[in-house]
Formats: structure tokens, sequence, C-alpha cells
């Protein structure tokens, strides 16, 4: 069998520079017949028209990688290697990440004099590196890397050793000099210096593209987030939960001003971290919220016009709707008022309420405020919330008091902003936005059903479930939140692994263009205090972290305290007692 080749056809450039090649051989040939002189000039002119012809596409080389090129350089005029990052910061400019210098060290065994007094040296300033490993490098047969990410300090220390056979090359490193702190939302990068993670993660390209810039600044407060992440390990410490979350956002901006998730971990050493650890809480875990959710069926009652302030429900007796039946967690058995369906919590007027709203409003006003699709954040583990399968009344029951859907902490925090700020739906966002800025969002409820909600707010914690609270003269207003969890093992909802939260808002006082604040901890599977009398609901495990994390960041906000007693709150009833 005879095989055949198809000849390849070189592109028209080369084929061009080849037939010029050709003729000029030819005409030297034909010089060499006419006279020896004509011959060299036309050698002479080949060779220039070839060194021209080369620096011809020197030149359109470097003008196009001047222009062009990828390579950024720093204001020293250095250009930034392709890993190279920008720092991060808080919104003061508190530095949260930075590349810094450090060293390999590389061991060259043919150089070194002395093993075991190198061994020895070596040793005592490099604990963690294994003897083994040590006694291999400088026993091998060529040079060998042996530890990177040395400090200027250790190199310096090596250095002065003054023992030949080992060298240093740059080894530059991703630094988070803050350790746990804000650990969840700055995330970290690999090595190469990609962001694998949080912020790090979800602003990699503006990150890489600013290094030798400038930094990114970030929207948290690290003063705030100190406050948080402090009481919030307070109440880890008393409660003992399975894990916890911390949220601080701006309603008006969108921004997050704090977030922590518990356990968290040093992303300097990701790696040494469990996945549990690493995982963010506040983006990344759904949870079934409970009665934190009747704040929103309580709005939409509002603005569809369902029901006004003089509304009342009778809740003397369980509510009976299909095949089951709703109950209070403590009943009042009393009609009640609007206002004191929340302050009771009672799953039974909640429900009535919510059979009046009907399937069709209450799944539009859920998806208008963010409840029916992840988190609009720039974090990409924002977590797609577990919703039903269909709307029906049984659906908009459940739902109405936080069962039945499952939502991340980051939607829930959105979602009560569109509630309270004026009724617009805004974006959450990691990245600090400019004083002054007009952020957009989306209406979802009139300006006057979010002033509603505020006083309703504000009376829950003067004379509801959520008095433990409040801060003095900061007009706190809130709503608890205890989700009973679901356990596979008895295919039900289990009577002592809760989800326990508490959703806050400051001030409550003044009108649609005062600033502020949100702020929600909550606690999975907390165990109860001898101090909560064996309960573990969220007006007793998260409520009071709440008021002490407003309580200490009001001043860093600049939310004056106002401690002239209002009389319609002095009037107030005691505290009712929590519902789930």
């Amino acid at each position: 069998m005879t095989a055949v080749f198809t000849p390849v056809r070189a592109p028209l450039a080369w084929r061009t520079l080849g037939g010029l090649i050709w003729r000029l051989e030819h005409a030297f040939e034909r010089a060499r017949a006419a006279s020896a002189p004509q011959d060299s000039r036309l050698r002479i002119a080949f060779v220039m028209l070839a060194f021209g012809f080369a620096f011809v596409v020197m030149a359109i080389g470097a003008t196009h990688q001047a222009l062009f090129s990828d390579n950024r350089a720093g204001p020293d005029g250095a250009a930034a290697p392709l890993e190279a990052r920008a720092d991060l910061t808080d919104r003061n400019g508190a530095l949260l990440a930075a590349d810094l210098p450090h060293f390999a060290l590389y061991v060259d065994p043919r150089e070194v004099w002395d093993v075991p007094a190198t061994r020895q040296a070596l040793a005592a300033i490099l604990p963690d590196v294994a003897v083994k490993r040590l006694t291999k490098a400088l026993t091998g047969p060529k040079r060998a890397f042996l530890i990177g990410g040395l400090t200027p300090q250790q190199r310096t220390s090596i250095h002065d050793l003054g023992l030949p056979g080992l060298s240093f090359e740059d080894d530059e490193r991703r630094l988070y000099p803050l350790g746990n702190t804000a650990a969840h939302l700055i995330g970290f990068a690999d090595s190469g210096g990609a962001g694998l993670a949080g912020v790090e993660r979800a602003f990699d390209k503006d990150i890489r593209s600013a290094a030798g810039q400038g930094g990114v600044a970030l929207s948290i407060d690290l003063r705030i987030q100190a406050a948080l992440e402090d009481e919030l390990h307070k109440a880890v410490a008393e409660f003992t939960p399975r894990g916890a979350v911390g949220v601080v956002t701006n309603i008006r901006t969108g921004e997050v001003l704090g977030m922590t998730s518990w356990p968290d971990f040093d992303p300097n050493q990701p790696g040494a971290a469990t996945d549990d650890q690493r995982l963010n809480r506040a983006a990344a875990s759904v949870f079934e919220m409970g009665s934190t959710f009747k704040a929103f069926t309580v709005a939409v009652g509002l603005d569809s016009g369902v029901a006004n302030m003089n509304s009342t429900f009778d809740a003397r007796e369980p509510y009976k709707l299909g095949y089951r039946t709703i109950h209070d967690y403590h009943a009042a058995r009393k009609i009640l008022t609007l206002t004191e369906v929340f302050q009771h919590s009672s799953n039974i007027g909640t429900a009535k309420l919510a059979e009046g709203i009907g399937p069709q409003r209450m799944s539009r006003y859920f998806a208008g405020v963010g409840l029916t699709r992840p988190a609009k954040v720039e974090l990409l583990e924002s977590a797609t919330p577990l919703t039903p399968r269909k709307w029906d009344d049984d659906a908009v029951a459940s739902t109405s008091f936080g069962h039945g859907i499952d939502v991340s902490p980051l939607a829930l925090s959105a979602a009560y902003g569109a509630v309270l700020n004026g009724g617009v739906a805004v974006p959450l966002t990691v990245r600090k936005v400019a004083p002054g800025t007009q952020v957009e969002g989306t209406r979802v409820f009139s300006p006057q059903t979010s002033a509603l909600m505020l006083q309703i707010m504000r009376a829950n914690v003067t004379g509801g479930s959520g008095g433990s609270a409040n801060a003095p003269g900061l007009s706190v207003g809130g709503k608890t939140g205890t989700g009973e969890k679901y356990d596979p093992a008895i295919r039900g909802y289990s009577t002592t692994k809760q989800v326990s939260s508490f959703a806050a808002v400051f001030p409550t006082e003044g009108g649609p263009n005062v600033e502020r604040y949100f702020v929600l901890i909550l606690m999975d599977e907390p165990h109860p205090s001898a101090k909560t009398y064996g309960y573990s609901t969220g007006g007793w495990v998260a409520a009071p972290a709440a008021g002490r994390v407003i309580d200490r960041i009001a001043p860093l906000l600049g939310v004056r305290r106002n401690l002239a007693p209002k009389a319609a709150e002095t009037a107030a009833a005691a505290p009712a007692s929590e519902g789930l």
C-alpha cells in the first residue's frame, strides 16, 4: 500500500518571501556570469534587506507589547507579576489582605561543607521542618527546595549563619493580618494568586487588575465587625450551638457592614481548617427561619389591603386548615389585633392573615423581596433557597410563619431591608458604596407600609417577645424566630433541634431618609443555659446578643441616643411569651 502525502501549502507571506529570495539568488547567478562587482553589490543589498526586515518585525512586536500587553506596571514603573493581587481594605482603609514578600529556601548539597552542623543550625531556626526532610535535602544529589513562605526576618536569620549551599528565591505570599477576623467574607487565594473563596474569589478579576494601582475597598467596617464577632462568640460560649451567624447591613445602600460565621478559620492556613469551619453559613447555608417570616406576612397583609392596624384575629382556639391543625407556642387564647399577633408571635393569627392574602399574592411578594432566589450579593457562595414546589393554601400557611421554606441569612437580611427601608428591594453588596450615592432598587412595598412595620417591630421590643434586645435610647425594633429543624431520623420536625434567631432594626424613629441598620443573630441548634430556664428560643439566645451588638455599634454609625421616656412605650405591656 503506497502512502499518499498531501503537501501543506505555506502562508502567503512566507511564499512571497521565498519567491523574493529565489529571485535574488538567481540574480546572484546572473551577476556572476556578468561581473564580480555586480555580484558583491547584490549580496550586500540582500543582507541589508534581510536585516531591515528583521528590525521591522522586532519594532512591530515591541510596539504591540507596549500598547496591548496585559502586564501591569506599578507606581515605580516595574511590571507587577501576573499572580499579583491588590490590597483589600475595609471601608475606612484598614488593611484586610495584602501581598507581602516572602522567600523560598533551597539547598545545594554539593556546596555544603558540614552536613551535621548545617542541619543543627537550620533546625533551630526552622523547627517546623521535619528532620527527615532536612536530612534528605542536605544529602541529596542535586539542589532542592526545602521550605517556602519565609519572612524577611527568617531569611535574614538564615543568611547571617553564613552557611554555604543555601540560597533564596522570591516567594511572594498573600497575607491576612487579622487572621480569623471576617474570614468568610474576605475568603482566601491560592499560592498562584487565584481567589478561591469570599471576596477574593468574587472580585478576583478586579483584585488582579488593581495590583500595583491601589487597594480594593470593601463595605465592612472593622470596628463593627469586631463588635459583632465578639458578641456572637460570647453567645456561642454560653449556648454551644452547632453553628452561628451574625450580619449587620445598611438597609438603604445594601452594604454589608459586618458578617461573621462560626465556626471560623484562619485564611492564612485554609488547608488546616475543616470543611465545616470553611463553610460560610451566612451565604452558603439555608435555614427554616421560623417566626422572623411573620414580618413579611404582616407587611404583605398591610400592603395588599387585606389587613390594617385595626384588624383582629381570633386566636382562642387552634386553627384547622385542611388536614392540619395550627397551634400557638404559648397560646394567648384571645382575639388579637394585628400588632398583638406580631407581639405574641401567633401562628394562628399569622396563618389566618395569610389565608386572606392567598397563594398568588404571597408568592409574588416573596419573590419581590428576594426570598425565592439566592441572595443578590457578589459572593459566589450565595445559596439557592428551598421553596414550596406549589404555592397552595397549605404552602402559604406554612411559609407565613417561616416553615416549609429555607433561605440563607443574607437573603433574609436583604428581604428585611426591603420591608424597612421605605419599601424598596436593594441588592446587598460587599463593596464600599461612595457616600451620597443613590442606590437603585425595585419598589415592593409602599412607604406607608414600611413606616407601619417600623412601628410594629418597635412595639415587639417594648411590649413583645423581643424585649431583651432593647438598647437604651436607640429605638430598637425586632422579631424573634425559632424554626424547628427537620430530623430525617424521625421523619418529622424535632422538638429539641432548633434554629433560633433575632432580626433587629434601628433606629425605628425618624422619617424615610434616616439611615437605618439591620442586625441578625442566628444560632443553629443552641442549648439552653441556667439563665434561660430551659429555653433555647430566639428571644432567649439571640435577642440579647443582638441588643448588645446594637448598643456597641450605634456610636460608630453616628446614631444618637434619645433617653427621654416615651409615654406610649412606658405604658406598653410586659414582654409577651415568644412563639415559634
